[in-house]
């Protein structure tokens, strides 16, 4: 675990503590890793899990399938982001999604019960633990006002702007790069990924934008 202090220094759920303090936090926490192959389930619709999970390594997608197979894109996790905790923290609750690594990865799992359960000498960087994952939920719930906001979009392409519009919000400029492909792009909105490619080619002709595979850049009025 050593080789990652670093970047769980960098992360937000160990914001403003120390390596040598994570590295002391991390038995008290019953830190266990897990390596996943490609198209490997972290977590499965109907478990129940006591346990935040944390990306090391790879990539992980949160996803749901329907009845007849059809898949939707509901987040994807970068390496030092966690996941699964709200169902962690509900404590039996059945999983409603999925997570799937979409490449080989390495998953931390810390107990969320003994990140809740302040130690008997009450640490500072303890209390610091509980704030930090306090502000990762509450910025994940913003996260999904924004993706509630794309998906009340009457139309495939009102939906792409406004998804690349906040895109290049968050990257405050005009050209970006998207974390998706084309056909993960399309379950991420909940449309049809050959009419949303349609949809790009005319707008790349109206010179709205332009693109090239997962960088685009926004031109002219929509």
């Amino acid at each position: 675990m050593k080789k990652y202090l670093k970047l769980l220094k960098r992360s937000k759920l160990f914001y403003g503590i120390t390596e040598e303090e994570i590295a002391s936090m991390l038995e008290c926490l019953s830190a266990t890793s897990q390596c996943y192959q490609k198209g490997e389930y972290v977590f499965r619709r109907g478990e129940r899990i006591s346990a935040v999970a944390m990306l090391l390594e790879g990539g992980v997608h949160i996803q749901k399938e329907d009845y007849w197979g059809n898949l939707s894109i509901l987040n994807k996790i970068s390496e030092g982001e966690i996941f699964g905790e709200v169902y962690a923290a509900l404590g039996g609750e059945e999983i409603l999604n999925n997570a799937v690594a979409v490449k080989p990865s390495v998953v931390l799992f810390l107990d969320m019960n003994r990140i809740l359960t302040m130690c008997p000498s009450s640490c500072r960087f303890h209390g610091q633990l509980i704030r930090n994952l306090l502000s990762v939920i509450a910025s994940k719930n913003k996260m999904l006002t924004q993706k509630l906001e794309h998906m009340s979009r009457r139309t495939t392409r009102e939906k792409l702007l406004s998804y690349l519009s906040e895109q290049s919000l968050r990257a405050g400029c005009a050209s970006f790069d998207i974390p998706f492909n084309r056909q993960q792009l399309a379950d991420f909105l909940s449309v049809d990924r050959s009419a949303m490619s349609g949809e790009l080619c005319k707008m790349r002709d109206e010179g709205i934008l332009s693109f090239e595979k997962n960088h685009f850049i926004l031109k002219g009025n929509s």
